[in-house]
């Protein structure tokens, strides 16, 4: 589907959005680093899921996002976060 299906105004707001995936992405895995610590259990794996595929978003490497989910450290996460900042 091109992008003369949508309006002047919907195609900016498509534009803005790929302009600022990775700023998204990362805002969203500092809110499931919150969620992270609040969370227990079946959760605690769901938010695992998610925040490890925003950390990809934001350019992390995949090795390392698996040494952050194998060490279950939230604190980590923040670390590996603020180095993208």
């Amino acid at each position: 589907m091109g992008m003369e299906n949508y309006s002047r105004h919907q195609q900016s707001i498509i534009k803005r959005f790929y302009n600022n995936r990775d700023d998204i992405a990362l805002q969203r895995a500092q809110e499931l680093v919150t969620e992270l610590y609040l969370s227990e259990g079946k959760k605690r794996a769901k938010i695992w899921d998610t925040l490890a595929k925003n950390l990809e978003l934001v350019g992390i490497p995949a090795a390392q996002i698996e040494h952050l989910r194998q060490s279950d450290n939230p604190e980590l996460v923040v670390k590996a976060l603020e180095s993208k900042l």
